[in-house]
């Protein structure tokens, strides 16, 4: 698959003027989205839970989980998310779940983001 970073802006819920900017991974193989802890930390984000994970490599971990405002490069709004706090100096990734949030499908070919439509009541459809 063609890998891509997009510019996010990461800021505080309750406090947006609390952000930073920095170029995600575009990973849909990860389910949550991950920056390194020192970054939330800065930005006051507070963890509200605990999350068992598989990483990459296999490795079994447990780390901290709680939600932040992402506003992703070229889409207009922005959505809270639920986010890894990982460890200092780790990649930054946008999982699937934020890609979900914002209503969006990865193109690797291109390198994008595009809008796909939602489906409510999918298993209804199908009867």
């Amino acid at each position: 698959m063609g890998m891509f970073k997009k510019k996010v802006r990461v800021s505080n819920s309750k406090n947006p003027n609390q952000f930073f900017e920095e170029d995600f991974w575009v990973d849909t193989g990860a389910l949550y989205s991950f920056v390194p802890e020192d970054y939330l930390e800065k930005i006051e984000v507070e963890p509200s839970a605990k999350r068992n994970l598989v990483l990459a490599d296999g490795r079994q971990d447990t780390r901290l989980f709680g939600f932040c405002d992402f506003h992703i490069e070229d889409i207009e709004e922005g959505i809270p998310c639920p986010v890894i706090f990982g460890p200092k100096g780790s990649l930054f990734l946008l999982g699937a779940t934020a890609l979900e949030n914002f209503g969006v499908a990865v193109d690797p070919i291109q390198k994008k983001l595009k809008p796909i439509l939602a489906i409510i009541g999918g298993f209804i459809a199908s009867q």
